[in-house]
């Protein structure tokens, strides 16, 4: 019988302890969905994000080089060397994000733009010295400091301008979890539209004299020969103005996650952040060239110091080039970055890249497709405006 009633006993004792188990449990998870929606309460509904990078740009565009600079003096830098656009560029970034109350969905519309330009002005010439000549062959004593008035050179002007501006509407849910499935990160997937305009302007203006020399002349004179001094000279000009363009719409896709690495929100948190985005635009492509070379040649005294009469050449006569063409541009890019968050704010550091496949003609006679893209080091600071 005692037997009996110790089984019993131990009957209940499970029962209630499985009991208390489950209320404790149910308690926890109770108390974990007050934290959550009390978290929630206090999340900012509004963010407002501002930032600035410094991009290394990719624009190339096809280097000018008329038939009439192939003399230009080998000992001169080339003059292609000179007319690459910029290299870099400071853009600015905003963004403005709405997440509505007990909702994972968050609304957002950004802009990036930047400007550059570059503007090079580069001479090079020899120094050509004195020289002693004999004017009257039949009296080799007597002879006479000619002064060159003509040297080579070769002279690069070159101006290149660039912009840019994308802006981005987006919306966005919140999966819940970071990479991998780790429950302590958040990871979200967005969808929208991206709008990509990019302009660039190049003014080119080459000249160069190759090939300076003294050139002796014979005269008899009374029986004497006389020897004359002239100076030849060439004088190649050649010059292009180019403007080119591009306009696209088009659907974009991105993921963005991030993972705390150390402390908590409440007293500072450190946070690793990245994210992919692709967008396929559909736009305009323009480009606009006018090019001109221009020869001159003549000859300068060197006793009198004056040039004879000279020719002057225009070659090749091409006409202005306007082209305009519909384009489909794939876009890529991606973002890593190391975060500080503390409650409502949050600053970033780290690395972003995008790039835009034939979206620029690049050409000059003819068309030539030509990639954009941006990339580089920035920062950002992020603040929640409501909650």
């Amino acid at each position: 019988m005692s037997e009996l009633i110790n089984k019993n006993d131990n009957r209940v004792t499970i029962r209630w302890k499985l009991l208390t188990g489950a209320s404790v449990l149910a308690l926890a998870y109770t108390s974990s969905l007050g934290i959550s929606r009390a978290e929630d309460a206090d999340r900012a509904t509004i963010w407002l994000e501002v930032g600035g990078q410094l991009s290394q740009l990719q624009a190339g565009q096809e280097t000018f080089s008329p038939p009439l600079m192939a003399g230009r003096p080998s000992i001169f830098d080339p003059s292609q060397k000179f007319e690459k656009p910029p290299r870099y560029s400071i853009d600015e970034y905003g963004k403005l994000s709405f997440q509505p109350e007990n909702s994972d969905w968050t609304f957002s519309a950004s802009v990036q733009y930047g400007r550059s330009k570059s503007s090079r002005h580069i001479e090079q010439q020899t120094s050509p010295v004195p020289t002693y000549k004999y004017p009257l062959t039949s009296r080799p004593t007597i002879k006479l400091l000619v002064t060159p008035v003509a040297h080579k050179f070769a002279e690069t002007r070159a101006r290149n301008s660039e912009k840019h501006d994308i802006l981005d509407f987006q919306a966005g849910k919140d999966l819940g979890l970071g990479l991998f499935g780790s429950r302590d990160g958040s990871s979200s997937v967005s969808v929208g539209l991206r709008f990509a305009q990019f302009k660039g302007a190049s003014n080119f203006a080459l000249k160069s004299d190759p090939d300076w020399q003294f050139q002796p002349k014979y005269l008899n004179f009374y029986g004497y020969h006389l020897h004359l001094i002239n100076q030849p000279f060439h004088t190649n000009r050649a010059g292009l103005i180019a403007e080119r363009s591009f306009s696209g719409l088009g659907p974009s896709l991105s993921w963005k996650s991030s993972v705390p690495l150390a402390g908590n929100v409440q007293d500072g948190e450190i946070v690793a952040d990245w994210g992919i985005d692709a967008a396929l635009l559909f736009g305009r492509q323009k480009a606009k060239t006018h090019h001109q070379s221009t020869a001159r040649y003549g000859l300068v005294s060197a006793f009198r110091q004056t040039a004879v009469p000279h020719t002057t050449a225009q070659f090749p006569a091409t006409p202005d080039h306007t082209r305009s063409r519909n384009v489909t541009v794939p876009n890529v890019g991606g973002s890593v970055a190391l975060s500080w968050r503390l409650e409502n704010s949050k600053m970033s550091l780290g690395y972003r890249a995008d790039f835009f496949f034939g979206a620029m003609d690049g050409g000059i006679d003819a068309r030539k497709s030509e990639d954009r893209g941006f990339f580089g080091p920035f920062a950002s600071v992020s603040v929640g405006l409501g909650d």
